[in-house]
């Protein structure tokens, strides 16, 4: 498995440690530059950005922006891009970053297409890469860098691993959580896209043996089968740290699409009871409310006491 909290923050001795340069692809556009401002003011360490045509300008006068990846690659030896697209144009921006070495793409855009979404996976597994989304808010550690669009405010250094496929629900719940005394070592948004790039399971598999992790909050949502899947590898793996995890979508109707593209129940099958019972069956709380959240994971942490 590929260590994305390496990716994320380095090893101790690297030049780097601690401040790893990222690539934003569309740094120009109205959302990307909006956004790549954000990260630096968290202190994201934003080497290149990448617009066909404007190269050799700069970002607010600091930032290089060249014309391709393999450019910005070479210049700046950068292993994380993110990117902010239009979902039509993701397909070629995907291909030219993972082709030009980048082992970590946030992929933003959302409603990209499946046979899109699936070229790509295959590229990136060819490639030994990892892709955070479609559709999702980005991936992040706190108070030391934030790839993508989640606000800063909600997030706190901390000992919990957060996963979520939602991305509101990442900052409604990781925001209950900063208040209830529980800082977060790294936080991914899954995405909402009916393929994501990582799923539940490869997410937990990344993170699972973080150093110093205490527990873990999984946010699920009806539709498909990715959290009974993590439920079971979570029962054979034998991880014993904390988890509790919180399921939206509980009172919509079956066969109805809720918001995000892969939140559609038929039948029983992704239906939030066959989550809940799952996740019962590996020994994690369900709470019914966000705020619950932070309240089940106090339990949970005074048992392992």
């Amino acid at each position: 498995m590929i260590d994305i909290f390496g990716i994320l923050k380095g090893k101790p001795g690297e030049s780097d440690y601690n401040k790893k340069g990222v690539i934003v692809q569309g740094i120009t556009g109205a959302y990307g530059s909006l956004h790549a401002r954000n990260m630096i003011s968290y202190g994201t360490n934003i080497v290149a950005g990448v617009t066909p045509g404007k190269g050799g300008q700069k970002f607010d006068d600091k930032v290089p922006i060249y014309n391709t990846m393999q450019e910005a690659v070479d210049a700046t030896g950068a292993k994380i891009s993110i990117i902010y697209v239009p979902a039509k144009f993701f397909l070629g921006a995907a291909k030219e970053a993972l082709e030009a070495g980048i082992k970590l793409l946030v992929a933003i855009p959302e409603h990209i297409p499946v046979r899109d979404t699936m070229e790509i996976l295959n590229l990136a597994n060819k490639k030994g890469a990892v892709i955070i989304g479609p559709n999702t808010p980005g991936i992040m550690i706190p108070e030391l860098i934030k790839v993508g669009i989640m606000p800063p405010t909600p997030f706190k250094a901390g000992k919990i691993a957060v996963l979520s496929k939602s991305g509101t629900l990442l900052y409604e719940i990781s925001d209950a959580l900063t208040n209830a005394g529980f800082g977060q070592s790294i936080t991914i948004g899954i995405g909402g896209d009916p393929i994501n790039g990582t799923r539940m399971i490869d997410a937990f598999d990344m993170v699972k043996d973080i150093p110093d992790l205490e527990g873990m909050v999984v946010v699920g949502e009806i539709g498909g089968d990715s959290e009974e899947i993590l439920a079971q590898r979570i029962i054979d793996s034998g991880f014993d740290k904390p988890t509790v995890a919180y399921i939206a979508g509980r009172a919509a109707p079956k066969e109805k699409r809720m918001g995000h593209a892969g939140a559609i129940v038929m039948g029983t099958y992704g239906s939030a009871e066959s989550k809940i019972s799952m996740f019962n069956k590996a020994n994690i709380p369900v709470a019914k409310r966000p705020a619950e959240v932070p309240v089940l994971l106090a339990g949970k942490m005074e048992k392992s006491d």
